[in-house]
């Protein structure tokens, strides 16, 4: 499937849900994806891109952005506290915002750098063990507890809905804890469930497979 393709169906959604166009932001899932892939999408005009790791993204993008102008780098997969300063260096925004510890080193490593990513709290909306995330219960509790004690100023909340679950629910269910504490960001919907995503709010779609082909881990 190509760029275009992927935006038209996000485009065909955003309508489908009565809402305005351009609302919706792609977010290009480029990990563990050849470097070709990745330079084919940037040369078909994508600027926003989705990494799970500080290390890969590190070694793939400075030389990227002196290439292609505009990038944006979000942080999609979970932050260890000891690469938070990394991360703030050179993401633009950080989406698994998920425990206190965290946000305090986010804090220290902003006021050091002087920058600001945008800060989504990841929540664990199926409660999966497994999986990063604040439980859902306890999401305005942190979120509050960001702004309080650590003065930082989420932009947003992400989720990753059970992958054997139907995902509208989880999705309603981040767009209220959204809605409740004042974040417009709704970083939810993934190349399988996107289109549902959006028919909920979703204002990021992370899109991977869909757009890059499968990935090879071998």
């Amino acid at each position: 499937m190509s760029l275009e393709s992927v935006r038209a169906r996000i485009a065909a959604a955003t309508r489908a849900a009565g809402r305005p166009e351009g609302a919706v932001t792609l977010v290009a899932v480029s990990k563990v994806q050849p470097l070709e892939r990745v330079e084919a999408v940037l040369d078909a005009g994508q600027r926003v891109f989705g990494e799970n790791r500080v290390q890969e993204a590190a070694g793939k993008w400075p030389a990227l952005r002196e290439r292609f102008a505009g990038v944006t780098l979000h942080l999609i997969g979970p932050l260890q506290t000891n690469k938070a300063k990394q991360a703030v260096e050179l993401f633009d925004a950080i989406q698994t915002l998920d425990r206190e510890k965290l946000a305090a080193k986010l804090a220290d490593a902003m006021a050091a750098t002087g920058r600001t990513p945008a800060l989504f709290v990841q929540v664990n909306t199926g409660d999966e063990a497994q999986k990063a995330g604040v439980a859902p219960e306890a999401a305005d509790g942190f979120i509050e507890a960001c702004r309080r004690d650590y003065g930082l100023t989420p932009a947003g909340v992400m989720a990753i809905p059970p992958a054997d679950a139907d995902p509208a629910p989880h999705f309603r269910l981040l767009r209220e804890i959204g809605a409740r504490n004042g974040l417009a960001g709704l970083s939810m919907g993934m190349s399988g469930d996107f289109e549902a995503a959006i028919a909920e709010g979703a204002t990021h779609v992370r899109v991977g497979s869909a757009l890059f082909g499968e990935r090879d881990y071998g």
